[in-house]
């Protein structure tokens, strides 16, 4: 069965971090890329990190730059999402997806698999 899980979300204070894990299963982890998406309360989902299938080279939202960290972990494929210096607006469901296709990374129409989310509330 092909499937992405996500874990690792929770509640936590203003400044405080989490480590999101996306779990692979059922294809070929380092043929595909991986991302992570959010979407906040009456928000639309939107990009947040991405790694290449090759581990080389990532891109964030510029509202994430410099606190939140994306790794891939190949022997496990497992996907993580550090994310510090968490803020109320980082309150939302976070998603991981996968994909082969090439484009731009932030464009939900080119995943191929979807979790099915975690919570993050981040408390002021």
């Amino acid at each position: 069965q092909l499937q992405v899980v996500e874990s690792g979300g929770g509640l936590v204070q203003l400044g405080g971090s989490l480590r999101l894990s996306c779990a692979a299963s059922g294809f070929t982890f380092d043929g595909y890329d991986i991302a992570w998406f959010r979407q906040g309360p009456g928000k639309e989902r939107e990009g947040v990190a991405w790694i290449s299938r090759y581990g080389d080279t990532s891109h964030y939202a510029d509202n994430v730059q410099g606190r939140f960290i994306i790794s891939r972990d190949y022997a496990k494929s497992t996907a993580h999402l550090q994310m510090n210096n968490l803020k109320p607006d980082d309150t939302a469901v976070y998603y991981c997806a996968a994909r082969t296709t090439w484009g731009n990374w932030y464009l939900l129409s080119l995943y191929d698999y979807w979790g099915q989310g975690t919570q993050v509330t981040v408390s002021s």
